[in-house]
């Protein structure tokens, strides 16, 4: 029997970890539940013990164990949870011993399931960094990166199993290759990957840390087809006495410049960025440089978080913004991404898009839009399709 349900919270990296500890838990005869978490936030982490705690309503006689991030920093007190059987270190999840109950049958590690629309490839774990409000190092470890060929190998697997779409993730993307051999930058890995996989047509990256992005890289988001016209970018504040108490190794001139070269070169560009709201010391006039940014990058993906002083970091023993006001900001800077979006999808329709279908009846167009499609358009499929309207936050698509 497989795993009755893994629950996954958090980044895209543990999305494609979750595929792969599915695939380890095929055929184990044990009924084995799995959180696989998050503490990015403290909310995170309330998430993991609500999700912790309906699995084991849900599934009263099941193996339940937890792994992730959560797993690690908050290891003690996930343990301590009486619905909790057991913890899997994030190191260890992907090897099929690490999942073995002392009486269970031997487990065997199967391919993963057939990816109906997008593929995640993890290419690296870990991070070098420090940034003053971030625990994720401490369950990650240092960055790790796998080497080109067992890369190439694993999308080419994905490509013939028919995933049209392939998004290369990790805790550090663009930190991929500082510690292999000759330090590859990660342009290098997409030059080899288009080159190596013919049949790759849409390739994306998960969100990724401009100042890292190396010349090639950058050329090929600018230019190459197969290189979806979509950047998520990891710049958490607009205001630069804030990046420098974060410890981030931009300005906000640097993400405004980058943003402008790429758009030069390849005005169809989105950009989406992960934004902090309330980070200690942010004064208002901080503020209004974070604000700023989103329509000064042009933000129409954005993510935006009320800043949660997590215990052992540098930034949670900094003068901390009254949580009111953190929430207020928050919402503020969601309503300016919000506006920035409908302006954007307002400009689109008319256009003509390439989109990927995926479930219930909507698609993502390159740029990443979210499409509503005609009838007809199976799972997986790829179509040109006319922009006809916005009707709230979709697009609606007709055959071209």
């Amino acid at each position: 029997m497989s795993a009755s349900e893994i629950v996954t919270l958090g980044c895209r990296l543990n999305m494609a970890e979750s595929e792969r500890i599915a695939a380890i838990l095929n055929g184990s005869a044990d009924k084995t539940v799995v959180v696989n978490s998050c503490a990015v936030t403290q909310e995170a982490v309330r998430q993991t013990r609500r999700a912790i705690r309906r699995l084991r309503r849900s599934h009263p006689d099941a193996r339940l164990l937890v792994t992730g991030c959560a797993a690690d920093i908050e290891g003690e007190q996930i343990a301590a949870m009486p619905e909790v059987d057991g913890l899997v270190a994030n190191a260890a999840k992907l090897e099929p011993r690490a999942w073995s109950a002392g009486d269970a049958p031997r487990l065997a590690p199967q391919p993963a399931a057939r990816a109906r629309t997008r593929a995640f490839v993890p290419v690296q774990n870990g991070c070098d960094h420090s940034c003053t409000f971030c625990v994720i190092p401490q369950g990650r470890g240092a960055s790790r990166s796998l080497p080109v060929d067992d890369i190439v190998r694993i999308v080419a697997d994905h490509l013939d199993q028919g995933a049209p779409e392939i998004v290369l993730t990790g805790v550090d993307v663009t930190s991929w290759g500082h510690d292999l051999p000759d330090a590859p930058a990660l342009g290098v890995l997409v030059r080899a990957l288009l080159d190596a996989c013919p049949g790759l047509a849409r390739l994306r990256l998960s969100s990724i840390d401009g100042a890292e992005i190396d010349p090639l890289l950058e050329d090929m988001a600018a230019h190459e087809p197969r290189f979806m016209p979509h950047l998520h970018l990891s710049l958490q504040s607009g205001d630069d006495m804030i990046l420098k108490r974060m410890k981030r190794r931009h300005s906000r001139a640097d993400a405004i410049r980058l943003v402008e070269r790429l758009k030069n070169r390849r005005p169809e560009l989105a950009v989406g960025a992960d934004l902090i709201a309330g980070f200690p010391t942010e004064t208002d006039d901080m503020h209004a440089n974070n604000l700023s940014i989103i329509s000064a990058c042009d933000i129409v993906h954005g993510h935006v978080f009320p800043f949660s002083p997590r215990p052992g970091t540098p930034a949670a023993r900094m003068p901390q913004v009254d949580p009111v006001r953190v929430k207020a900001r928050a919402a503020e800077m969601r309503g300016a991404v919000a506006v920035q979006r409908r302006q954007w999808l307002d400009g689109l329709v008319g256009s003509t898009q390439t989109v990927l279908a995926e479930r219930d009846g909507t698609g993502h167009a390159e740029n990443f839009a979210p499409v509503r499609l005609p009838a007809g358009m199976a799972q997986g499929e790829t179509a040109r399709l006319r922009i006809t309207e916005r009707d709230e936050g979709l697009l609606v698509g007709e055959a071209a």
